[in-house]
């Protein structure tokens, strides 16, 4: 029986190269599989089509955006997660998505292997591999820009010699990643970290210095899961989609840093992603008012360690599971509404309203009706400081 390989297939010029190149490469047959998360372009049964064009036996699409948003993005906003306190995963959480699908499609086809089309560089390699392996232990991977060197100039004479239905355009000067959580921008002139990003580089947000009106959204939470805009109801996917439009409109969103790679070095990225950073800054906030203190303190630990684990492309751990139990019960309260102002590149909050607050208008205030006993506090004090009181006696002698 001939060796089967599944390719996780975007319908652009590298991966349907990488079709015929696998199968030269290996002697095998390759199985196109594409996912749609929400990256736009062409329709998907054009990329299927293309893909057989290409010469795969065979090709799958699948429709996952309302899966993306609901397995992968909603954890994330329950997690606040942001890498390195700024970046909220985009890429990181369309890759288990992607393998997911080409693990099941390797079952289904009795292919051996996984093929993907990320270089030796990046994040997107181990992510992809190490998910694939989680998932499918058996199973081996390749990647033929790095495995086989199959460079862009390679990859477009390879095209042009078999005649391949893709154009063989001069290529952007920027490596894009997109999903409707949001979109990833590197290389070309942003490699020198002194330049700025020019406005040709944002394609989701508008710019922010433009002078417009404000817009106030209300966002409604239940157990954590965003479930209203303004009082109608939305999926999670409707909610990052709404809030895409509305944020991205006042600029919000627009990351520009400096990251920790896993494989070593730092590397420039240019992010935007209004609904997300919209939809987790509501989150937060809601957060505030209904999480007891001392699990709202370990929460964020949690919320960095589960940032780093997904980010270093461990979706598929046992670390990760387990956090994932503790994040889903440290929003059992997370239930109400947030009203934002977005305006200017920032998403402010202006207001919170909860059944499940733990906000108590007679203990905060310091107007007549106050129920705090002031009494008690200079005791309390006392016993709080006393270690370091004792300590300072000896140190200070």
């Amino acid at each position: 029986m001939t060796e089967r390989v599944v390719l996780a297939y975007s319908g652009g010029l590298d991966t349907s190269v990488a079709i015929g190149w696998i199968a030269e490469e290996t002697g095998a047959e390759v199985i196109a599989v594409a996912v749609d998360v929400g990256q736009g372009g062409e329709d998907l049964d054009v990329i299927r089509k293309r893909a057989l064009a290409c010469g795969a036996v065979e090709a799958e699409v699948a429709d996952a955006k309302d899966e993306f948003a609901e397995e992968y993005c909603l954890p994330a906003i329950k997690a606040n997660a942001l890498y390195m306190d700024r970046y909220p995963l985009v890429s990181a959480l369309s890759r288990p998505t992607i393998v997911k699908h080409l693990v099941a499609a390797a079952k289904k086809h009795n292919a051996g292997t996984v093929a993907h089309g990320c270089t030796g560089k990046g994040n997107d390699q181990v992510r992809f591999e190490a998910g694939i392996t989680a998932l499918g232990p058996d199973l081996k991977c390749i990647a033929p820009v790095r495995d086989y060197a199959m460079t862009r100039d390679k990859a477009i004479a390879f095209c042009e010699q078999k005649n391949l239905p893709i154009a063989t355009t001069k290529k952007s000067p920027y490596s894009i990643d997109q999903n409707v959580f949001g979109r990833a921008v590197e290389t070309g002139f942003l490699e020198d970290i002194w330049n700025g990003p020019i406005e040709d580089v944002y394609e989701y947000t508008s710019n922010p210095a433009t002078p417009r009106e404000a817009d106030e959204v209300i966002v409604s939470f239940k157990e954590g899961v965003p479930v209203a805009i303004d009082g109608k109801p939305v999926t999670v996917l409707q909610a990052i989609q709404q809030l895409n439009e509305r944020a991205g409109a006042q600029g919000i969103g627009r990351i520009d840093m400096v990251e920790d790679r896993l494989v070593g070095i730092k590397s420039r990225e240019i992010y935007e992603a209004p609904g997300a950073i919209a939809l987790i800054t509501a989150h937060q906030e809601l957060e505030n008012v209904t999480v007891e203190r001392e699990l709202a303190r370990y929460k964020r630990q949690v919320e960095q360690r589960w940032g780093e684990i997904v980010y270093d492309g461990l979706w598929f751990s046992p670390l990760k599971r387990a956090l994932d139990g503790f994040i889903n019960e440290a929003n059992q309260h997370v239930t109400g509404d947030i009203r934002m102002t977005l305006h200017g590149g920032r998403a402010v909050v202006t207001g919170r309203k909860s059944d499940e607050s733990l906000y108590d208008f007679n203990l905060a205030t310091y107007d007549s009706g106050d129920t705090f006993d002031q009494s008690k506090a200079q005791g309390f004090i006392e016993i709080f400081g006393l270690s370091s009181k004792i300590a300072a006696r000896r140190d200070l002698a």
